[in-house]
């Protein structure tokens, strides 16, 4: 499964998600960011029970608000609607793992 470009167009169909959503907020001129794109990546492709997508904080500003980003990365978790983890700074892909409940 490929990651999603999320947006405040298709923000509600993502909250609505039967499947587990993981959310990486970014933005294009942050490092730290850019070592965490190809793991989030790669848990998109390796496992489709996810619901995987990335948020630029920059062009939406508002999902950052709601979700209270305030450091990027900045990953969220979220079952039934709700957030149930969230985490700023880097992370090893096994600790975003352990965040979606996979060991």
């Amino acid at each position: 499964m490929s990651v999603l470009s999320i947006n405040k167009d298709n923000f509600d169909s993502v909250i609505k998600s039967e499947r587990p959503v993981l959310l990486d907020f970014y933005a294009d001129w942050c490092g730290p960011c850019r070592m965490v794109s190809p793991i989030v990546d790669a848990i998109a492709e390796e496992n489709p029970q996810y619901l995987v997508g990335k948020v630029n904080v920059e062009t939406e500003p508002e999902l950052a608000q709601i979700f209270k980003v305030f450091s990027i990365p900045t990953l969220a978790v979220l079952k039934n609607g709700k957030i149930i983890h969230q985490s700023a700074g880097v992370r090893p892909k096994p600790q975003i793992l352990a965040m979606l409940g996979k060991r």
